[in-house]
């Protein structure tokens, strides 16, 4: 059965939301400064904030759009946690990819920072696997 795209859309949007909010305000509780993943698009884009949430919340949404039409059906686990699973990849390619050509080094240039983005990819997952639903799950 196709996921309803509208529903996936709005889960891409719904955990970048829930990501950001991980980053603005559970990272300054963890002993780090607040992480914005909008703001950091917005400098690599020329300073200009909407470009960075527009770029911030498309990737969220085509990230999503990938879970529910190839990856989805592939992971075990209830809903939020095949979503957690699939968020370690985005993790990964970002700080070993992106964070080194936005100039913060190979895993944001510190484990604790890279522990903070961890968690905030894990919150996104985690929601967008719950907003999805399920989906027939691997077979064990």
């Amino acid at each position: 059965m196709q996921p309803n795209m509208m529903r996936v859309i709005g889960a891409g949007v719904a955990g970048t939301l829930a990501m950001t909010v991980v980053g603005l305000y559970v990272a300054p509780m963890m002993g780090m400064p607040p992480m914005n993943p909008a703001d950091l698009l917005a400098g690599a884009m020329g300073g200009l904030t909407i470009l960075g949430w527009g770029a911030h919340l498309m990737i969220g949404v085509v990230l999503a759009l990938i879970y529910a039409n190839v990856v989805l059906r592939l992971l075990p686990g209830p809903p939020a946690v095949r979503g957690a699973l699939f968020s370690l990849a985005p993790w990964l390619m970002a700080q070993i990819v992106v964070m080194p050509m936005m100039g913060m080094g190979l895993f944001s240039g510190s484990m604790i920072m890279a522990g903070g983005s961890l968690v905030g990819h894990l919150v996104y997952g985690a929601v967008l696997g719950a907003v999805v639903g399920g989906g027939a799950p691997a077979s064990d």
